[in-house]
């Protein structure tokens, strides 16, 4: 079994300072996988950047206090990986990635893009970059016998289900219909799995981020952006998958819940 997790901390400090260390301290996990880490490695505290019993791998963005990802595994990885051979964004901090024995666990910080802006424009860039990669890579892991999951922050929600609002989204960022054909292709062109919605196929949600802007989070109108995506081979390992919301309000350590899925591999 591996179970693994994938949470953006909305800045590793604020998080450190809200309450990540203990649910760090406390998860199952054999894998954790930040997104939006927001700091160079020596601006991180201490515990979280040698954290005891984990081997952890940062890939900071170049652009200070911006993106960053982070994967933390309890048995050290057999190699290790930051980037996707892309000139322009292997010095973002948005895509990381690990081989451990039979599995490649990857960290991804999509960019959150915002209509009619540059950002929107990055965005598009690194999807079609992205998507090029995934096909290459899903190829590359069946040739040696191997799976792939890339776990993290996409920023878009795929289907209606997807997002408490989506009337009244379908202008925005992150519900565009391109965006969202986008991400159909990542699962029937290149061939991934959304694993959370392949074991909860029926229903809302369950959403992974909320808006710290009115009662969002209580209202529970959120989005589902975080996912783990895997080869289908490893998608069909999946045991179990659960957002970890908090309890209330005041007990979260970012605006994201992390999605944790374990695997019977």
């Amino acid at each position: 079994m591996i179970t693994v997790t994938t949470a953006n901390v909305n800045g590793i400090r604020a998080a450190s300072r809200k309450g990540f260390d203990a649910w760090l301290a406390a998860t199952q996990s054999d894998v954790v996988c930040l997104q939006e880490v927001r700091a160079e490695p020596q601006e991180i505290p201490a515990a979280l950047r040698e954290a005891e019993g984990w081997h952890v791998l940062l890939a900071p963005s170049a652009a200070k206090g911006r993106a960053g990802v982070a994967i933390y595994s309890r048995v050290e990885p057999m190699e290790s990986r930051i980037g996707f051979a892309s000139a322009e964004f292997d010095t973002s901090g948005r895509y990381a990635e690990i081989d451990l024995p039979t599995v490649t666990v990857a960290s991804l910080y999509l960019p959150s893009g915002e209509v009619d802006t540059d950002r929107q424009l990055e965005k598009e860039r690194f999807m079609a970059e992205f998507l090029d990669y995934l096909k290459a890579a899903r190829s590359r892991a069946e040739a040696r016998g191997r799976e792939l999951v890339v776990c993290g922050d996409w920023n878009i929600a795929h289907r209606e289900a997807d997002i408490k609002n989506w009337k009244t989204n379908q202008n925005a960022s992150g519900f565009l219909p391109s965006e969202r054909a986008w991400l159909s292709r990542v699962f029937d062109e290149a061939g991934y799995v959304d694993v959370v919605r392949a074991l909860h196929p029926e229903g809302a949600g369950p959403y992974t981020w909320w808006s710290y802007r009115g009662r969002a989070f209580d209202n529970d109108a959120g989005w589902r952006i975080d996912y783990q995506i895997a080869t289908p081979g490893l998608a069909k390992q999946a045991v179990t998958a659960v957002v970890e919301r908090a309890a209330t309000h005041p007990e979260r350590w970012s605006d994201h819940s992390p999605v944790t899925v374990t695997f019977d591999v």
